[in-house]
């Protein structure tokens, strides 16, 4: 059974890679988790916040809130609060590489165009076989266009890339007015790769003390549906590798992921509850669920419920919509 799949360039024994999370942090844990079959590992990201302080004030984050409440500032993390600093984060990398030998990801965060940038040759030069950038923004300003938006996007994108030598992978949300026109325009950036999606972790309100309260959820599998939409309308319209990100539980889910034509499927959250052995059941469960219904290798599976490739791809747009309205009645 032929579970090999090209990811950026790169022949990986298999889709399934541990996404970007805590779990590299741990040394014996990774080996663990290469050992129960991750094919690749996506190390924790390291934030433009982060290296930016380090050689000045956070002069984008601050300029962001200067008119408003200075309290603001707080919810930003100290330094010492980061898992790892830039240059722990960067000897942590050799450290992988030398450990193990499964290809190791290293991963940026920002949504700024500005000199932390440069920080991805370093990651390169500290043996990283890829980046992964993560761009996260939360719109809040009604002056700034979404064409604005996307187009600072764009110049971080450009900016990375013109750094490396090594495969570029972008995460991306959702949430753009048209996600194939970004893509388009992320690949002429320069990118290799696309990973759908990041998760935006949603604040709380705390009602008594009136506080804003962080909150994180690990995710379900009823998060793989808008990943799925998504994944399947681009798969064989952009030339990009693509990575699905999010609600990777159940066998089912990894099918269903290939199917609407993922690369490779990335998972944290069912590692962070039951552990590397939890890796072992579903890549078990995934080759048997292909033996059973005659496939000999994953790229005979992959796209053939794609948007392209779909008997009914209607399916994926606002017919989709309307047929759903109509199932409840009452």
């Amino acid at each position: 059974m032929n579970l090999k799949t090209q990811y950026l360039g790169i022949e990986l024994g298999s889709p399934f890679v541990v996404g970007a999370s805590p779990l590299g942090d741990d040394i014996d844990m990774a080996r663990r988790l290469e050992d129960s079959g991750a094919s690749a590992i996506v190390m924790h990201s390291l934030f433009e916040e982060q290296l930016t302080s380090e050689s000045s004030a956070m002069t984008t984050f601050t300029e962001s809130v200067e008119e408003s409440n200075a309290e603001a500032l707080s919810y930003f993390p100290d330094s010492a609060d980061y898992s790892l600093g830039p240059e722990d984060y960067l000897n942590h990398i050799a450290l992988l590489k030398s450990r193990l030998s499964i290809p190791v990801i290293a991963s940026l965060n920002g949504r700024t165009p500005g000199g932390w940038i440069a920080h991805a040759k370093l990651m390169q030069e500290a043996g990283a076989d890829a980046i992964e950038l993560n761009i996260y923004e939360v719109p809040t300003d009604p002056n700034e266009s979404g064409a604005e938006i996307e187009a600072r996007v764009i110049e971080v994108v450009s900016g990375v890339r013109e750094k490396l030598t090594i495969p570029l992978a972008v995460k991306l949300s959702p949430f753009y007015s048209s996600l194939p026109h970004m893509a388009k325009s992320i690949d002429l950036a320069g990118a290799n790769g696309l990973v759908l999606f990041n998760r935006f972790y949603q604040p709380d309100l705390d009602i008594e003390d009136l506080n804003v309260e962080p909150k994180i959820f690990l995710s379900t599998s009823s998060e793989l549906l808008l990943r799925l939409r998504w994944m399947a309308v681009l798969h064989g319209k952009t030339p990009l590798s693509l990575s699905l990100s999010g609600g990777i539980h159940k066998v089912h889910d990894a099918i269903k992921g290939i199917m609407a034509g993922a690369d490779t499927l990335q998972t944290v959250s069912l590692l962070l509850r039951q552990g590397p052995q939890a890796l072992v059941s579903l890549i078990a469960d995934f080759t048997a669920w292909m033996k059973e219904h005659d496939y000999n290798d994953i790229s005979e599976m992959r796209g053939c419920l794609s948007h392209r490739n779909s008997p009914d791809p209607a399916a994926f747009e606002r017919a989709n919509y309307l047929r759903v309205l109509q199932l409840w009645k009452v």
